[in-house]
């Protein structure tokens, strides 16, 4: 390990997802390649709250299965959500016979579920590790912000948290797609109070962490294919292309954010999506797809999570953010 930055030797091999999505989110390129798209985004369930968690055990029982084992194959379950207390992730944890870790660094738990599962595998502590992570629309909005039935008028800056979950199996054999190196992201706060813009708070976290990683690897932002930042949206994808090419790094060619493309139509939903389902949701299916069919060789995945709480907001704090590196690659290729 070197500037926060790990190696892995052994490559472990992510072999399987799981994902389902809200029917909002289904409507757009995601639609096709999840397990399971909603039609109801309460899933059934009698408060948001349940629903996410339904979602969420969803998730990790469908990677499972698609990973072709079994729960007891299952050596870990590192998992986090956006809700106090982690209760979707730790109510989820009940449902299975699984040893769990509790995770939060917010948006960016999916990568940051990454590196530790990654470090789990390649050391050879665990053998089968699934990382999973979701968010819902209702249950964020009124615990970060207003309660829905106040009906409060969206401002231009803001995102839409997704609703949905994905779960990623990751092990040391069984698949081409090899996680190879991951940089673990440092605390960034550039002063914004504004809950509403998370796009500008987590944007100066990603472009440290991936300049970071570059310099750390030796590498250039078009040795890889894909850059992809996880829950940015349109005006922070652009708030970090601007940051990175001050640092002299042109991320424009082949940069893209998970909450710019998740929606159909990204106009309607202001700046896109963000919440901790937005990577979780994009990666594990349609980056995942394509993975798997090589259209794309080598992405550096970067989530990015904004760690606030509407406590430290309603006392006028900065919103601090992290973002953190996964590099995954088709070895085959």
């Amino acid at each position: 390990m070197r500037k926060g930055t790990i190696f892995f030797e052994n490559k472990p091999r992510i072999i399987a997802t799981g994902t389902i999505a809200g029917p909002k989110e289904c409507v757009g390129v995601v639609g096709q390649y999840v397990d399971q798209a909603l039609t109801d985004d309460t899933f059934g369930e009698s408060t948001y709250e349940k629903a996410e968690c339904k979602m969420l055990t969803y998730a990790v029982r469908r990677a499972i299965q698609n990973a072709k084992l079994v729960e007891e194959e299952m050596d870990l379950l590192i998992s986090g959500d956006l809700l106090n207390q982690i209760i979707s992730a730790s109510f989820t944890a009940r449902d299975f016979d699984i040893p769990f870790l509790g995770v939060y660094s917010a948006c960016s738990t999916l990568s940051e579920s990454f590196a530790l599962s990654a470090v789990f595998v390649n050391s050879g502590y665990a053998k089968n590790v699934v990382a999973a992570t979701g968010s819902h629309f209702s249950s964020a909005e009124r615990q970060y912000r207003y309660p829905l039935e106040l009906g409060n008028t969206r401002p231009p800056q803001s995102q839409w948290t997704v609703t949905g979950a994905g779960g990623t199996v990751i092990s040391n054999a069984g698949s081409d797609i090899a996680i190879t190196s991951a940089t673990i992201g440092r605390v960034v706060d550039f002063g914004i109070t504004d809950v509403n813009n998370m796009g500008a708070a987590m944007a100066p976290a990603a472009c440290d962490t991936i300049l970071a990683h570059l310099q750390a690897t030796g590498k250039r932002a078009e040795d890889y294919d894909l850059i992809l930042t996880g829950d940015l949206g349109a005006l922070g994808s652009r708030l970090l292309k601007h940051l990175s090419e001050q640092k002299g790094v042109d991320l424009s060619p082949n940069h893209v954010d998970c909450g710019e493309i998740i929606y159909n139509v990204i106009e309607d939903e202001f700046q896109g999506g963000s919440g901790a389902g937005c990577s979780a949701v994009v990666f594990n299916s349609y980056i995942w797809n394509k993975l798997k069919k090589a259209e794309i060789k080598k992405v550096l995945f970067c989530a990015t999570g904004a760690l606030l709480s509407t406590v430290s907001s309603g006392q006028g704090e900065s919103i601090p953010c992290i973002a953190h590196a996964v590099e995954i690659e088709n070895v085959k290729t």
